[in-house]
């Protein structure tokens, strides 16, 4: 999204308010490169609604069914929504590289994973400028990682160390042993220390609660610590405008907060969807970008079918209230960045093409989309609503670098 910019039409948008909700991880089928990242028959949607009926009547209508055949999941003879499929045109499969790509950010290599722990060297440097040693620096769930090395980190007061599939960096600490600004400013050094070939995506504080046999984690006051995106994305553009952009979840992190006026953290899905409605009733005007993470956070990667199905499930039950709270001129856009599907033996997350779904109570229905070959689609579409169409020398220039518009499609 670099390069020269041109004055932008800056006419009326077709639709005054945008949700971009992003289902974390609902993948609905591998990609052709996927057997280049050991993600062979990943098919997250798909493969669930193979071994667990689903009961998803709000997303059949909107047209889910039609994006692909789905058990269980029939073609609505009328979508209410515009119905597609996209590829990530980037390298990776991690959370940042998606969200990067739907904001116009496509990546030349993906950002390094650690499926054995960080290198020794990296440990002993992280451990000599905290001023502590470390435990683990092995790939867990959060979870997980707590029960097990949690007893020993309140008797010894060291932090610990874990990484996962996706490209990160997290330290978890009890907020008795370690302060939460203690634990921040650890994860800070840590931010520090991984450049270069080290870059991971994020760096993640996360602290817990509890005693042994019954830690828990504090989700409220997780924080991320991403790399910083590159100038000119699709958040820094709508700030230039004076777009205004409401961030529901961990996004606010994702982008470090570049272009985001205000910042709903979330628990968990149901905290998350209850604030996207809080949003559609106070959020006048602008983007409205959310992430619901449970997918992800607590079912693909523990490979927990019967938890994704009931997520789901909660979701599309909640479907109606914020279709309901939609304006005549408002957006929605359903789709995900990546895929985990919970059937393979992989924990990891899956390079899937990923849903996608378009409603507006003025938009055109039942448009086929087709397969779009970048997340940076959608933002595309965004930023050509709020942006408006440049006047370049050459007709088909985007306001954003990368990316193909669908909002003529939508009109």
């Amino acid at each position: 999204m670099q390069g020269t910019r041109r004055v932008p039409d800056m006419a009326a948008p077709a639709f005054r308010r945008i949700f971009l909700v992003v289902l974390d991880s609902l993948g609905i089928g591998e990609l052709p490169d996927a057997g280049d990242y050991g993600d062979k028959g990943s098919d997250t949607l798909g493969n669930l609604a193979r071994v667990r009926p689903l009961d998803l009547p709000n997303f059949t209508r909107l047209g889910l069914g039609n994006i692909r055949p789905l058990d269980g999941i029939p073609p609505a003879a009328s979508p209410l929504a515009c119905y597609g499929r996209s590829a990530l045109a980037s390298p990776g499969k991690d959370t940042t590289t998606g969200h990067w790509e739907m904001a116009g950010i496509q990546l030349a290599k993906p950002f390094p994973t650690y499926p054995n722990g960080f290198p020794p060297e990296i440990i002993r440097e992280f451990e000599r400028r905290i001023g502590r040693r470390v435990l683990g620096n092995v790939p867990a769930s959060g979870t997980e990682i707590i029960e097990r090395l949690g007893e020993e980190h309140l008797r010894t007061g060291r932090p610990i160390v874990y990484t996962s599939a996706d490209s990160v960096f997290q330290v978890a600490a009890h907020e008795e042993v370690i302060p939460l600004a203690e634990l921040y400013r650890i994860c800070e050094i840590a931010r520090e220390l991984l450049r270069g070939e080290h870059q991971v995506g994020r760096v993640i504080a996360r602290p817990f609660l509890g005693r042994p046999g019954a830690f828990v984690r504090d989700q409220q006051n997780r924080h991320d610590y991403a790399v910083a995106p590159p100038p000119g994305m699709l958040l820094d553009r709508l700030a230039e405008a004076q777009v205004p952009v409401s961030a529901v979840g961990k996004i606010y992190d994702i982008f470090l907060g570049r272009g985001i006026t205000e910042h709903r953290k979330t628990r968990d899905n149901a905290h998350g969807m209850a604030e996207i409605l809080r949003a559609a009733a106070s959020f006048p005007r602008g983007l409205i970008f959310a992430n619901l993470v449970d997918f992800d956070s607590l079912y693909g990667h523990r490979n927990d079918t019967e938890g994704f199905a009931r997520a789901l499930e909660e979701v599309d039950r909640w479907l109606p209230d914020l279709l309901g709270a939609l304006r005549d001129d408002d957006l929605l856009i359903l789709t995900a960045d990546h895929g985990n599907d919970p059937v393979t033996p992989s924990t990891d997350h899956s390079r899937e093409y990923v849903p996608l779904l378009v409603y507006g109570p003025r938009a055109r229905r039942g448009v086929d989309l087709g397969t779009r070959t970048s997340l940076a689609d959608v933002g595309q579409t965004v930023a050509e609503n709020f942006l408006g169409r440049e006047r370049p020398a050459r007709a088909s220039a985007a306001i954003l670098e990368k990316g193909t518009s669908f909002l003529d499609a939508l009109l």
